[in-house]
């Protein structure tokens, strides 16, 4: 996903990381203590990647028990982290490594203007502080329905999108000031809310836009000039619409999803063609299922119905692997097969977006996590 493809070839692991990636005519004997895994003609992958979800957060099977994604007591929420929230005994996590899934975005959800902190997480452990790759990795606002039908109902503000952005404006003209002055030392006493906002003012991670239809979408994009950040547009689902803004804004998009209902106004224009029209354009682009909006595990087939509305095979094969993973600030650690990233390594029986392909293995960190078979 980041260089060549080896028709005939093997990758070697060290510990957890990758260790050597070349062509079977050019490996040279294997030593007593490797063990060897014969991938028999299959594909040998990076471990596929969700660039947004609520995974562990929104569990399954709990119903609103096992829902933590949303803190709707007030529309501003900086402060909130995802690993605070993220249970690693959600089933959705095994299901996940199932499909060749190794890492994902993980965060709050879209009730809120500014929703909390997102993680970069490794997909296998027991413990959340050991699956961490990136925390804090972005910080979520949202744009659009979910924040005005959640608090227009309550009678707060928002109720309207101009109530959205100024909220969200607000924030960031207290949350500049404040960055201003601790940089210059001038700071007289640290604001635990506005501490949030430091790595984002930082540019060490970004704005992670929920943004559906093109006013949303460009007025993150306006916002985030103004404010001179990163910025991340999530779901994008109507930014084939606007296509033009988009590559002249720069920004990623993370599109989805796509394998469920329109079942707001805001979606009604949802399609797997979009991943295709911004890629051609050179957008730089990632593929979602929104877990638990569609299942994490569909990934793959989300991909696969993306590359049948257009999208070519390898850029499908990259929208969930090497640029969610650089999207995600993680690209020095995953997305592709290369020498000194974690051994994330995926074997299938066949083309992963293909519906009858199957995982044979998963390795996460070097760690045979699943082999098919398995139950």
């Amino acid at each position: 996903m980041d260089g060549q493809t080896y028709e005939n070839g093997y990758v070697r692991t060290k510990d957890s990381k990758i260790a050597e990636v070349g062509s079977m005519e050019d490996l040279f004997p294997f030593c007593g203590e490797d063990e060897i895994i014969d991938a028999g003609g299959g594909w040998v992958l990076p471990g596929i990647i969700e660039s947004h979800c609520h995974i562990g957060i929104t569990e399954e099977k709990h119903g609103m028990i096992g829902d933590d994604s949303n803190e709707m007591t007030d529309p501003i929420t900086p402060t909130l982290r995802a690993i605070d929230a993220i249970d690693p005994l959600d089933p959705a996590f095994h299901e996940a490594i199932m499909a060749g899934i190794t890492s994902v975005m993980a965060g709050p959800g879209s009730s809120n203007v500014v929703g909390g902190q997102f993680a970069f997480i490794k997909t296998h452990g027991r413990c959340i502080d050991d699956m961490i790759i990136r925390a804090p990795a972005a910080m979520k606002i949202a744009f659009g329905e979910n924040p005005k039908t959640n608090y227009g109902d309550k009678d707060v503000c928002p109720a309207t999108r101009m109530g959205i952005a100024s909220l969200l404006r607000e924030t960031l003209f207290k949350a500049r000031q404040y960055f201003l002055k601790k940089e210059s030392e001038e700071l007289e006493e640290e604001d635990f809310q506005m501490e949030a906002w430091v790595p984002v003012f930082r540019k060490e991670i970004p704005l992670k836009a929920h943004v559906h239809r093109a006013d949303d979408i460009l007025t993150a994009i306006r916002i985030a000039k103004e404010y001179e950040l990163d910025l991340t547009l999530d779901h994008c689902t109507e930014g084939h619409l606007i296509t033009e803004k988009i590559v002249e804004s720069g920004y990623p998009c993370i599109v989805g999803p796509d394998l469920t209902s329109k079942s707001k106004i805001e979606i009604e224009n949802l399609s797997f063609k979009t991943d295709k029209i911004l890629q051609e354009r050179g957008v730089q682009i990632a593929i979602t299922t929104d877990h638990p909006v569609s299942m994490i595990r569909y990934l793959p087939l989300c991909a696969g119905l993306s590359v049948k509305q257009g999208l070519p095979m390898e850029e499908g094969l990259k929208a969930i692997t090497i640029n969610p993973a650089r999207i995600c600030g993680a690209g020095d650690r995953v997305g592709s097969l290369k020498p000194g990233k974690d051994a994330d390594i995926v074997i299938f029986s066949g083309n992963p977006l293909e519906i009858f392909t199957q995982t044979l293995y998963t390795i996460i960190d070097g760690k045979i996590v699943y082999k098919n078979g398995d139950i």
